[in-house]
């Protein structure tokens, strides 16, 4: 007898169809399974999966294993082990204890995972995957046309949701939360609301993998590969569902779907959907979306790779610098000759604190110094190029107004000195100290190093003098001292004459900075 099922629409869809006569799973030999009343599941795009009765399962299966599993069109799958004499396989075999309406005929029924290795002897029956033609139509043609247009996610984000309404799903709510590799921010969650028809941007930190409200969301279950989540919302919620649909449901949501958006390199990001149709969606709805799913996986993986790029390049070498190799510098000997001020700011005592706080204690006060001295940088118009061990270096580029970049400088230095003090005495503040050098000239701003390694980086007479300024004050015991150039007016330092430096081949006349602790000198 031939069982294959002939499909009669392009919608993607399920079909349950019984199997004529006997109808065993073997596994090595061994029966697993025997029945004559056996069920074969025709799921667009799957391979024909073959369920028995619970009770003619003969093989030995353990109780339920810790596995779910969640399928958008079937409902949740639970798993047990097969254990024959020498030979368990875990999780080799599931059930759908209560499954959606779709697939209502397999309810309770057991299937056999591909692990299991089950043979099949069909008997008379003949079951062939059947030919299930192109089901996507109009999206896919506006994903490989229109939507390859669309210049931020935010409007790809709407435009999608946009188009499904627009092909009969009735859709009240659409998210995409993408994950990302920024140090801050755990990713970008993009939600469409019909009611606005605006999407609403949120970039949760990574303490959203500890907060309860995520730890028990179906965000957390479809990132770690559990599959798609879906919920019918009636009058109430059941006792196991996600708190999040509650508040849907109160909203007035008739039915929720989660399912995986895969990224190339593995990643799992999660598609929401939820209706407020009496109906909810229908099985060919929840296809259509599920065939296109890929491919709007890719849109927001390109987004997301434009953002990683340059969120890891504003990090590592600083906002101006990482635009500019976004914006093509990228070779070797690329950059410009610039007019700025340069500012070289070490952690004094380094090796004693480490030795008296130990290894982690330092890094926390490491990190609080370099958090200190590049947002009060950043704050005042300049640019931490790198961390050198210890110390920040940040350059203050002139433009068409060098006196500013000089001002922005010494600014800078007073802030650090007197936000350090204000650290000494809060409570369980350490006392650390920095060595800030200043010096103002004309540097290389660009490309360095070799073919495979390149290091963005000022390089120059300014650079050097500014780092040996900083060393030369730790001699003299002065917090911050400058080239005389850097100052508008002589009168606000003290002269420490012309000074030999390491490697500088004539005197610097310098002045030490008198830095002021007053609050409003660390705000200007």
């Amino acid at each position: 007898m031939d069982a294959q099922v002939q499909i009669r629409n392009r919608g993607y869809g399920i079909v349950v169809e019984p199997l004529h006569g006997l109808v065993t799973a073997r596994r090595n030999g061994i029966i697993l399974a025997q029945s004559t009343r056996a069920k074969v599941m025709y799921e667009t795009r799957l391979t024909p999966a073959v369920y028995f009765p619970a009770e003619d399962v003969t093989a030995p299966l353990s109780g339920h294993t810790s596995l779910q599993t969640f399928c958008p069109f079937k409902g949740t799958a639970s798993y047990r082990d097969i254990l024959l004499p020498g030979d368990r396989v875990q999780n080799g075999v599931w059930a759908y204890e209560d499954a959606m309406p779709e697939a209502a005929a397999i309810s309770g029924y057991i299937g056999f995972m591909p692990g299991a290795e089950a043979e099949f002897d069909l008997g008379r029956n003949n079951v062939e995957m059947p030919d299930y033609g192109n089901i996507s139509g109009p999206v896919i043609d506006w994903l490989l046309r229109d939507a390859a247009l669309v210049p931020a996610p935010e409007e790809l984000t709407a435009a999608l949701a946009e188009k499904l309404v627009e092909q009969g799903i009735h859709l009240s709510r659409l998210s995409v939360m993408a994950w990302s590799l920024h140090p801050m921010i755990a990713g970008k969650n993009y939600i469409w609301q019909r009611k606005t028809g605006e999407v609403t941007t949120y970039a949760p930190s990574y303490e959203i993998h500890d907060h309860p409200a995520y730890q028990n969301s179906p965000l957390r279950h479809v990132s770690n590969g559990l599959g798609g989540v879906r919920h019918r919302l009636g009058s109430c919620c059941s006792d196991d569902a996600f708190p999040i649909l509650e508040d849907l449901r109160k909203e007035g949501a008739t039915d929720y779907v989660a399912m995986p958006l895969r990224f190339s390199d593995g990643r799992i990001n999660v598609l929401t959907l939820t209706s407020d149709h009496p109906n909810g969606f229908s099985t060919a709805n929840l296809g259509l979306i599920f065939e296109c799913s890929d491919v709007i996986a890719r849109y927001y993986e390109i987004f997301m790779q434009r953002e990683n790029a340059q969120s890891l390049l504003e990090t590592y070498v600083g906002r101006r610098t990482g635009a500019r190799v976004l914006g093509g510098e990228i070779r070797r000997g690329d950059g410009d000759e610039i007019d700025a001020a340069i500012m070289f700011c070490d952690l004094r005592g380094s090796t004693r604190l480490e030795e008296e706080l130990g290894r982690q204690d330092y890094i926390a006060l490491l990190n609080q110094f370099f958090e200190t001295a590049s947002t009060i940088v950043h704050d005042h118009g300049g640019e931490v190029l790198k961390f050198i061990g210890d110390a920040v270096l940040a350059v203050f580029p002139a433009g068409s107004d060098p006196e500013k970049a000089r001002a922005q400088a010494l600014d800078s230095a007073r802030a650090i000195i007197a936000r350090l003090e204000e650290i000494a005495g809060e409570e369980d503040g350490h006392r650390c100290e920095a060595a800030i050098g200043i010096a103002y000239g004309r540097v290389t701003y660009g490309n360095v190093g070799s073919r495979e390694r390149l290091d963005f980086t000022v390089i120059g007479q300014a650079a050097n003098i500014a780092a040996r300024l900083g060393d030369y004050g730790k001699t003299v015991n002065h917090p911050v001292v400058v080239s005389c150039d850097i100052l508008s007016d002589p009168s606000q330092g003290i002269p420490l004459g012309a000074v030999s430096l390491h490697n500088v081949s004539q005197p610097v006349t310098c002045y030490a900075l008198a830095a002021r602790t007053e609050p409003q000198a660390a705000a200007e």
